[in-house]
């Protein structure tokens, strides 16, 4: 999981707000209950789902692609632990 640092542009209705991420081209409408106010910085996290050369793809909702530069780490990726293993046991 990584996590960009956007900017509140203004509010659109009483539940969302567009923001502006560094690097990406057009503004981005997230839901906001907690009423943040315009200038303000907002954490947003999501799964990286492609990487190329300097880009990297989030999945915000909508994937967004930005600079690799602009995207901190929040949490190292883990696989999944296998509850069976991959062959089976030989006594």
């Amino acid at each position: 999981m990584v996590a960009i640092t956007a900017t509140v542009r203004r509010r659109v209705t009483e539940d969302r707000v567009t923001v502006s991420i560094p690097s990406y081209g057009s503004p981005h409408s997230i839901v906001d209950r907690t009423k943040v106010n315009r200038g303000q910085q907002i954490e947003l996290s999501g799964e990286v789902t492609r990487i190329d050369d300097e880009k990297v793809t989030i999945d915000l909702g909508p994937p967004v692609t930005v600079d690799t530069d602009k995207v901190g780490l929040v949490e190292k990726y883990r696989p999944q632990k296998r509850k069976k293993p991959l062959r089976d046991r030989v006594d």
